[in-house]
């Protein structure tokens, strides 16, 4: 039941964060009238999406500390690293770039960095998705 949990909050996180990057935001840059209004809410999506990471994050931590600690088999560990460094990522996403973004503090270098710290933690989501959808142990 838990390897199940375990992929579910992993496809979630996963899941939610290409539907925001890859879908949502660029429809509101197409379809809202004005790119500010865009980017205030772009802003909100955000933020509710670095805290559904979190919640899938804690979750899958909660659900897999039992994998990497008795066996300490280095797959699991890598496992729980990748959720780890997606956490670190979403936090840091929040409250060290989107303040910036936001105040529009030096905007072209904190968008690239926030984009590419937003892909990492893409990445970061797809692997542990891709580990945990493997063959189930017994």
């Amino acid at each position: 039941m838990s390897d199940r949990l375990a992929l579910l909050a992993a496809a979630l996180w996963w899941g939610t964060l290409s539907a925001v990057i890859g879908f949502v935001v660029p429809l509101l840059f197409r379809l809202l009238p004005s790119k500010a209004l865009a980017g205030q809410t772009a802003a909100v999506l955000f933020t509710a999406q670095a805290w559904v990471s979190l919640v899938c994050g804690a979750l899958l931590l909660l659900l897999l500390r039992g994998r990497a600690g008795a066996a300490g088999e280095v797959r699991a560990r890598t496992t729980l690293g990748l959720v780890m460094a997606g956490m670190l990522l979403a936090l840091l996403i929040e409250f060290a770039v989107a303040p910036r973004i936001v105040a529009r503090v030096n905007l072209p270098l904190w968008h690239g960095l926030g984009t590419a710290m937003f892909a990492l933690q893409w990445l970061c989501a797809g692997v542990v998705l891709w580990r945990l959808g493997g063959t189930p142990r017994r």
